[in-house]
């Protein structure tokens, strides 16, 4: 259990998916989330969870005219972008739909980010960083 300013890295993708039948574990075709499995893990143990990415935040209108990284966006903001469509199933739609679950009960709060601005992300000068207030 994590305590104090310690942090817990977990959580990575891979794995074989399976399900019990019969009291035997099949295999079975399935994805399991990393950013999900992020998510609930840290739900318990964590008052921050950090995203890490291959981009320096989460954009709306991400490569169109309108492109707009996301600083600081609360909760009710990132479901109404989200809702528009803005972030992609097969990329930064889990991330983001993981960081909502996450920061959706009181002193939470998540960062999408890439490993090299993870620094000024924590110092709310890079990166998208999700409130609920």
């Amino acid at each position: 259990m994590a305590t104090g300013d310690q942090i817990v890295i977990a959580a990575g993708g891979g794995g074989v998916p399976v399900v019990e039948r019969d009291g035997r574990l099949l295999g079975v075709e399935a994805v399991v989330d990393k950013d999900w499995a992020a998510s609930v893990l840290a739900r318990d143990l964590c008052d921050l969870l950090i995203i890490l990415t291959d981009v320096d935040a989460a954009y709306v209108d991400f490569g169109g005219p309108r492109q707009r990284a996301l600083g600081e966006v609360t909760v009710d903001e990132l479901r109404s972008y989200h809702a528009e469509g803005n972030f992609h199933s097969g990329s930064m739609g889990p991330k983001v739909e993981a960081a909502i679950a996450f920061v959706d009960s009181p002193g939470k709060a998540a960062i999408i980010t890439s490993p090299e601005l993870l620094d000024k992300a924590l110092e709310s000068k890079a990166g998208t960083r999700i409130v609920l207030r």
